[in-house]
């Protein structure tokens, strides 16, 4: 390749989504070396693992400049809704480096509930129509729920770790709810403001854009399972699993999607002077053949990321280069055919208590180029061996002809060589598609 030069790369976060990342960084011609903060047991085979607090900044700039970071690519929102982009452009000894992430302003797509809500609405984007509430207008609130059509989506407006969503089925249930989360509290400083809004009925799909704030390339795009039990049943967690492609994204289906949702956001960034380089996540929903935006992220999300990342053929270091030279017109995208499939291990009691230290056995076997091992909640202990360490423990990412294929795949691991004391996944990741 042209021109090419190696890079100290530093990668946020410690989950499955950074230990895809660094195993795809890893590869790069332009990576060496790579460092993960914090990491966890897997990311410890892709790079060095760095005792850092990502909420750290001023942590993190001394490592930056001390080992000469030239590119930092960030995982998790926490960082860029607290304004890690920002830090990195007020510091000349930092400004030089490449930053994978929206400033603090973009980053309020996913930050704020409201602020994403208004923004759709200033670009005419598709969304679910919505009100929204703090503690000045408590009581407006009320009558309003009381003459919402059932069921009535209640969302803190802040981060609040994938909790602050309540889909309530009756009045009472809503009315307690929104009690909760203004008078009470119960998220914090996120419900100190709540969005009301319809309740949408279809199939959910994520798609991902990496933007440098002018163009974007439309990833491959997944679904994710976030009920812990099998046939989506029981309680929400952070992921079970997902698959990629999605068989009703069809062609004409995404056009709607980049033509109606992708590029309006895109262009309504730049046009608010947004800084923005990085990913965008669109979760949507898919009614009657139409897109619906549900949420914004300004991050990739996980567990669609260990199928999204797997079936990108390009260089992803490139990619990010390109992306904060502000290039990406001019890059072209290349995907597997091939399906993929993730299913997550996670620990017994998830999502609720559980325990941790348990040995991870099978994660030094090698499962062909077919399969792929990430780990999420792992660590090692004091005798070098990997023990759990999370209620997401790890997921089997496979490639396949189809979901099918790929998802029989990774259950075939799963089944026959994964075990630790608690081990629990579901065994119908993609049933839709079968």
């Amino acid at each position: 390749m042209h021109g090419v030069t190696l890079m100290n790369i530093l990668l946020l976060g410690s989950g499955g989504r950074e230990h895809a990342l660094a195993w795809k960084l890893n590869q790069s011609v332009w990576t060496n070396p790579l460092y993960i903060a914090p990491g966890n047991a897997g990311t410890a085979q892709c790079g060095i693992n760095v005792e850092l607090d990502i909420s750290d900044f001023e942590a993190i700039e001394k490592f930056c400049i001390d080992k000469k970071i030239e590119m930092v690519v960030v995982g998790p929102e926490e960082p860029l809704v607290n304004g890690l982009g920002d830090h990195f452009k007020s510091k000349e000894e930092l400004q030089k480096i490449f930053f994978i992430g929206p400033s603090k302003s973009g980053a309020r797509l996913e930050g704020s509930k409201s602020f994403a809500k208004e923004f759709m609405m200033r670009h005419k984007i598709p969304t679910a129509s919505y009100r929204q509430f703090d503690n000045t207008n408590y009581e407006e609130g009320i009558d309003y729920l009381k003459n919402h059509p059932l069921p009535i989506v209640l969302k803190a407006d802040g981060l609040a770790a994938g909790k602050g969503v309540m889909i309530c089925q009756n009045y009472i249930e809503a009315i307690a709810e929104y009690e909760l989360m203004l008078q009470q509290s119960k998220f914090g400083e996120a419900s100190k403001k709540i969005v009301v809004e319809e309740f949408l009925t279809g199939i959910e799909l994520s798609v991902f854009v990496l933007t440098d704030g002018k163009s974007y390339l439309l990833l491959p795009e997944a679904k994710d399972y976030k009920r812990i039990g099998e046939k989506d049943t029981g309680l929400n967690t952070g992921g079970m699993g997902a698959v990629s492609p999605v068989p009703f994204a069809t062609a004409s289906f995404m056009q709607k999607v980049e033509k109606q949702i992708i590029k309006p956001t895109v262009d309504g960034l730049a046009k608010e002077n947004i800084d923005y380089r990085g990913f965008v996540f669109f979760g949507l929903i898919n009614v009657n053949g139409d897109p619906y935006v549900i949420e914004y992220n300004c991050r990739l999300g996980d567990p669609e990321t260990e199928v999204v990342i797997p079936r990108l053929e390009n260089d992803l270091v490139g990619l990010f280069i390109s992306t904060c030279n502000q290039e990406l017109g001019e890059a072209k995208l290349s995907v597997d055919p091939r399906s993929a499939a993730t299913i997550m291990a996670v620990s017994r009691g998830y999502p609720v208590t559980y325990e941790k230290g348990y040995e991870i056995y099978g994660l030094k076997k090698n499962y062909g180029k077919d399969s792929l091992i990430f780990q999420a909640g792992t660590t090692e202990n004091q005798e070098k061996r990997i023990v759990t360490n999370g209620g997401r423990v790890l997921c089997v990412t496979s490639y396949g002809k189809n979901i099918a294929d790929a998802a029989a795949r990774s259950l075939e691991i799963l089944k026959e060589e994964i075990d630790y004391d608690g081990i629990y996944y579901r065994t119908d990741i993609g049933y839709e598609f079968s």
